[in-house]
């Protein structure tokens, strides 16, 4: 018998939106009632349903609906999005989603996720740019020169740069940025294109699962459950250094055996298809032209981290950075205009199959939302752990985390929808509500590895390497970090 194999990204996350049809009509439609600040009116919007009510902003107010939650917090702009009330939750007629919902959600997946869809285009057509210059073949002839019997530092540099990254600020859909360029490095270094992959996805979710001054998970998670977002802090940074040593010595046990061994690799049929596609093969000379385009090019990406880090950026501004950045490269490189079109054009169509995954993913949670089950299945959740024993619960929770992230993928939504109603059940079970806002993270970030409706399918289709290879090289470090998860949160309900 042939092995199974996992289709491919876009049927595969077709079938996950058929499940999720289907589960409409078995778990029942409800929904809880939300708060959200106005800033322009200065006053709170109490949302039962359609139809919302307005309350004055004042602490009295959100104490009478249970909501724990420092007022400044909303005024300030810390909590941007819908507050679920606690014990608001209200049974609804159920909202089926039927064949023509199932096959509308995908172009409306898409809709939603055109800022993301654009940034992919456009880096893709940056990238044919910079190819087209020569710039990329000379930089990595000479990085390969510098780094020669030291190629594992790349591997420690770069999974640390992006856990950093991932655990100040929430780097994750930025990544998408730096497969493209990093791949061909990793290839010159006679890694696989897995290693790279690794070194970037598993720095940027190892950071964010343990998010330190991460704006869109603790910040917003903590104040959500009425508490600053420094307590617990410290043991996150524990953690996070040692889970970043974990990570990084994991993939270089692989990448030195793929390094002496080519046929050891998960990808090894691919390799010929993938070094056509990423390996540069021309050695040019690296001169001031070539120089002042790979700086150019590298400021981008510094822009960017500055811009969303500092300045409150988002995708339109990152896309406009890198649109503006082709078209500089274009005129240092002495590219003719009819030449930077076409090359561009090409360069963007190369990532549209990453585009349409991407919308595809955002489809599945527009099918739940349209058959209001996500909050039905966060009532049942929190019914479920009340009363347990605390140890239980926590360590629960964090599993429990990790299923709803399939639901909601997006943390500052997971945060917002499920702390307010979970944050009040450490009270009556016996500790601080930053154990629930570390579970909330470790529950996230671990499942973030493998989560078909996060990012790493359209991670992957950059490279076109199948999710089940993906699950062969990850799922054992996926498991050693949930042993470790376990032990950490043990301890922090013990001590």
């Amino acid at each position: 018998m042939k092995k199974f194999k996992i289709p491919s990204a876009p049927t595969f996350l077709l079938l996950i939106c058929a499940f999720v049809a289907l589960l409409t009509w078995l778990i029942p439609a409800g929904a809880y009632q939300t708060i959200t600040y106005d800033t322009t009116q200065k006053l709170i919007i109490h949302k039962n349903l359609e139809i919302s009510t307005n309350l004055k902003a004042t602490q009295e107010t959100l104490d009478s609906l249970l909501i724990s939650i420092p007022l400044e917090k909303f005024t300030s702009g810390a909590i941007w999005k819908p507050i679920t009330i606690p014990n608001s939750y209200q049974k609804l007629t159920s909202k089926p989603q039927g064949i023509i919902s199932f096959f509308q959600a995908p172009i409306k997946g898409i809709v939603a996720a055109s800022d993301i869809i654009f940034l992919v285009l456009i880096i893709g057509g940056l990238i044919a740019i910079m190819n087209k210059t020569g710039a990329f073949d000379a930089g990595i002839f000479w990085l390969g020169e510098k780094l020669k019997g030291k190629e594992y530092l790349l591997i420690i540099v770069t999974t640390t740069t992006i856990a950093l990254g991932g655990t100040t600020f929430g780097l994750a859909e930025e990544t998408i940025a730096f497969y493209p360029i990093l791949i061909p490095i990793f290839l010159a270094a006679k890694y696989d294109a897995i290693v790279a992959l690794a070194s970037v996805y598993i720095g940027s979710s190892v950071g964010t699962m343990f998010s330190t001054t991460n704006p869109f998970s603790t910040i917003i998670a903590s104040d959500a459950a009425g508490i600053n977002w420094t307590t617990g802090i410290e043991q996150r940074m524990i953690f996070l250094v040692i889970s970043l040593a974990i990570c990084i010595l994991y993939i270089i046990r692989y990448a030195k055996m793929v390094q002496n061994n080519p046929s050891k690799s998960l990808i090894f049929g691919q390799k010929k298809a993938i070094e056509t596609r990423f390996k540069k093969t021309k050695k040019i000379k690296l001169t001031v032209q070539l120089k002042i385009i790979l700086f150019v090019f590298i400021n981008c990406f510094v822009l960017m981290i500055y811009g969303v880090s500092q300045l409150n950026w988002w995708f339109l501004e990152m896309t406009t950075v890198f649109f503006v950045g082709a078209i500089l490269i274009g005129i240092i490189g002495g590219i003719r205009e009819k030449t930077f079109v076409n090359t561009f054009i090409l360069g963007a169509s190369d990532l549209l199959g990453v585009a349409i995954i991407i919308g595809i993913a955002r489809g599945i949670s527009i099918l739940m939302d349209d058959g209001m089950i996500s909050n039905t299945v966060l009532y049942y959740t929190s019914e479920l752990t009340s009363g347990m024993n605390k140890g239980l619960f926590a360590n629960l929770l964090v599993v429990i985390y990790g299923g709803l992230s399939f639901f909601i993928p997006s943390s500052s939504g997971m945060a917002v929808l499920t702390i307010p109603v979970i944050a009040p059940l450490a009270d009556t079970i016996g500790f601080g509500r930053e154990i629930i806002v570390n579970c909330y993270l470790y529950g996230m970030g671990l499942f973030s590895f493998i989560n078909p409706t996060g990012l790493i399918l359209a991670t992957l289709a950059i490279v076109n390497v199948s999710f089940d290879k993906w699950l062969r090289f990850v799922l054992p470090l996926v498991g050693i970090l949930f042993i470790l998860v376990i032990l950490i949160t043990s301890f922090s309900i013990v001590f």
